[in-house]
């Protein structure tokens, strides 16, 4: 499904916002939207994330609480990448020393031209970072291409 979005450009995207606490829901998705299609990224636990694509329906409103909305693009990082093609995929692991471990998932990562967006495991919520690749750290950690 990747493959489909590759050439593509983000037209908007979007996060679950609590309204009584003003500020961004980091448990709910993040909801990239290409047009074509949109993929939903949501990291739970310490290395677990699911992905979907076109399952939620932002037009019926959120029904964890009654104070739960969706925001479009109120992250910054987002608003960078918007309107720009895609031009990778990947995803990102942490390699670790541990046998029982080796290597954890960290973050699907969207490669845009002129734009870097990871969507990280922020401890059992989504973290949204648009940190220049070269400002990564050089060791413990492993890219996989994905598209």
């Amino acid at each position: 499904m990747f493959v489909r979005l590759i050439g593509k450009r983000l037209r908007s995207s979007w996060l679950m916002w609590d309204v009584a606490e003003r500020g961004w829901f980091a448990d709910g998705p993040v909801i990239l939207d290409f047009g074509l299609s949109r993929v939903e990224i949501t990291h739970r636990k310490f290395d677990e994330c699911a992905i979907t694509w076109d399952q939620i329906d932002m037009e019926v409103p959120v029904d964890l609480y009654e104070h739960f909305d969706w925001r479009p693009d109120p992250h910054a990082a987002l608003r960078r990448a918007r309107g720009r093609p895609l031009r990778a995929v990947n995803v990102i692991e942490r390699t670790t020393s541990a046998d029982w471990r080796p290597r954890v998932l960290h973050a699907v990562e969207f490669l845009f031209d002129g734009a870097r967006l990871a969507i990280y495991n922020a401890m059992d919520e989504n973290g949204i970072t648009d940190v220049p690749e070269g400002d990564l750290p050089a060791a413990h950690w492993r890219r996989v291409h994905v598209a």
